[in-house]
């Protein structure tokens, strides 16, 4: 059975790079454009891995991370933060927050996917 990854991403061209990506590598995705969706999904889908934005329409990325790491039913997912914020502490705040990884934009697909290999085998 192949891994299920939740993609937390409100930019649509970055949701296809991320869904290709990972299509192409056998994994299934499925897409959430908000921090209130992506926390529905994460709920009732109980996805392998969570690739995460931090700047997300409504509650952010951060916020997402710190609700998931509260849910006793969902906080043993590895959660990698993929964001174009990339200044001194950015990433700080991501580990914080509860993420697990830290990968900025614009990504690399081959090294994304390296990074997700490290979280699922």
């Amino acid at each position: 059975m192949s891994k299920r990854i939740l993609i937390i991403e409100d930019q649509p061209d970055n949701r296809q790079i991320m869904h290709d990506a990972l299509s192409a590598s056998g994994y299934e995705s499925v897409e959430a454009c908000t921090g209130e969706e992506g926390l529905e999904l994460a709920g009732s889908e109980k996805p392998d891995l969570i690739l995460m934005d931090i700047q997300l329409p409504g509650i952010d990325g951060y916020e997402v991370t710190r609700r998931i790491r509260r849910d006793a039913t969902l906080n043993h997912i590895p959660i990698i933060a993929v964001t174009s914020y990339a200044l001194s502490g950015d990433d700080v705040k991501a580990f914080e927050a509860g993420c697990d990884a830290y990968v900025t934009k614009p990504f690399v697909p081959r090294l994304l996917l390296a990074k997700i290999r490290e979280y699922l085998g």
